[in-house]
């Protein structure tokens, strides 16, 4: 039996919990976790491939491996010392209320009549269903059990990324000619209104003047940032040169650039990644596969290569903007050409990048919405001497089913990273694609 007080819970988990983190059983504290056959069935189907999701399944069937024991079916097995325990609880029969409700024997009901049956089993303790399906705890709620998404790895924040860039109005003109003259100032002599964070980026608007500034929290300096471009590519508006500046900052190994579809979060990451490819060993462009409308690559012709090759053509698109602002036959037009055939540019799935050294590489992670947390921090954890990671993303493309504006990765990221020497996030406003574009942006 699951030995507990009334006063701890139990918490029935869904195979996308597991999928999403593969970690998660450790993540409820004291409280017990019942996991139904039926996840096992499900997960069995997902360790077999290439993509992230595949590994978290093979992962937790690791860890499953390490926690074995009779005691899985019978009573329920420690998960160590403050944790709870941790049941497997084979099918249970259809109540008369769940049949009448929903007549398909599919996992989600096998799933549904377990959460049931321990929460009358339990009468004195808590019972809730744990799922990223909210289409699932709509049907737990509708027969009374108690459902909530996996909120271990959310943020508090949702609008962490939605940054606005600040201005500071009325400023003495005279600290404003004291960062052109100098280039830096220490923040002390600025008297700043408000304590920047790590590599903030602000502007400082006189009467006459105005200056593009960023806190540099290494030397506790105020630098003024210059408009500057990249391999061809120029910044318009204040947020692309902030972007650039950070990109091409040595010291700062992991960027974040957010913001909606035109904003030139991708072109400015890779324009970046081509001018400093000297000072990197190669430069890897890579981003999920989310297939749409439930289709996966299996729905497409061809072999690999031509199932893939329609999610990475936005990245060649970008790729081919930088190159056509250049003569065929000039020296940066030829340039890339040649670090494409000596594969020091490559364009790939995320899933091909899993297991690989990332020593000295300028490394770009597009759609990065559509990673979990854990994928973020798989990624990262990746990175070796010399290499610097740049995620981009717009948080209003989310294309997962079971990732929102709190629980992706990317929000986790920037939340958990912000105001760490390394790191810089930039949100983008002003889209630059097209007046159309941002039109429909904003309206649509």
């Amino acid at each position: 039996m699951l030995s507990k007080t009334s006063k701890s819970k139990i918490f029935i988990l869904d195979t996308n919990v597991i999928l999403h983190d593969h970690t998660c059983i450790y993540q409820f504290q004291d409280n017990d976790i019942i996991l139904p056959i039926t996840v096992l069935e499900e997960l069995d189907k997902f360790k077999r491939g290439n993509d992230l999701i595949n590994y978290q399944a093979r992962e937790f069937v690791r860890v499953l491996d390490e926690i074995v024991g009779d005691e899985l079916f019978n009573g329920g097995k420690s998960l160590g010392k403050g944790k709870g325990k941790l049941r497997i609880e084979t099918g249970k029969p259809f109540s008369n209320a769940l049949k009448e409700s929903f007549r398909e024997d599919i996992p989600d009901h096998r799933i549904l009549a377990i959460a049931e049956y321990t929460t009358k089993a339990y009468s004195n303790r808590k019972t809730i269903l744990v799922s990223k399906d909210i289409n699932l705890r709509m049907k737990a709620k509708s027969l009374g059990i108690p459902a909530e998404d996996y909120k271990t790895d959310q943020v508090t924040d949702e609008n962490v990324l939605d940054k606005t860039l600040k201005t500071f109005e009325n400023f003495d003109d005279n600290l404003i000619a004291m960062l052109y003259e100098q280039g830096s100032v220490s923040e002390d002599k600025l008297k700043l209104e408000f304590q920047p964070e790590a590599n903030e980026c602000f502007i400082l608007k006189g009467n006459s003047s105005s200056v593009l500034a960023r806190f540099e929290p290494k030397n506790n300096r105020v630098l003024r940032v210059e408009k500057k471009p990249a391999y061809g590519i120029k910044p318009r508006n204040a947020e692309q040169t902030f972007s650039l500046n950070v990109l091409m900052d040595p010291d700062i190994q992991l960027v974040a650039l957010t913001g909606k579809a035109g904003t030139g979060k991708t072109l400015l990451a890779l324009a970046a990644a081509i001018e400093l490819h000297k000072s990197f060993d190669q430069i890897l462009l890579a981003r999920p596969i989310v297939a749409l409308s439930n289709r996966d690559l299996g729905y497409l012709p061809g072999d690999a290569s031509e199932k893939i090759s329609p999610y990475m053509q936005p990245l060649f698109d970008n790729l081919s903007v930088i190159k056509h602002a250049f003569n065929p036959r000039s020296q940066e037009y030829q340039r890339i050409e040649e670090l494409q055939k000596e594969e020091k540019l490559v364009i790939t799935p995320l899933a091909y990048i899993r297991g690989r050294s990332l020593s000295n590489s300028f490394f770009i992670i597009d759609e990065a919405q559509n990673l979990t947390p854990h994928e973020i921090k798989t990624i990262i954890t990746r990175a070796g001497e010399g290499t610097k990671m740049v995620f981009t993303g717009d948080l209003q493309q989310i294309d997962s089913p079971y990732l929102d504006m709190k629980s992706n990765g990317l929000a986790f990221m920037t939340d958990r990273m912000r105001n760490q020497d390394l790191f810089a996030h930039i949100n983008l406003v002003k889209g630059e694609r097209s007046y159309l574009a941002e039109m429909a942006s904003n309206l649509l």
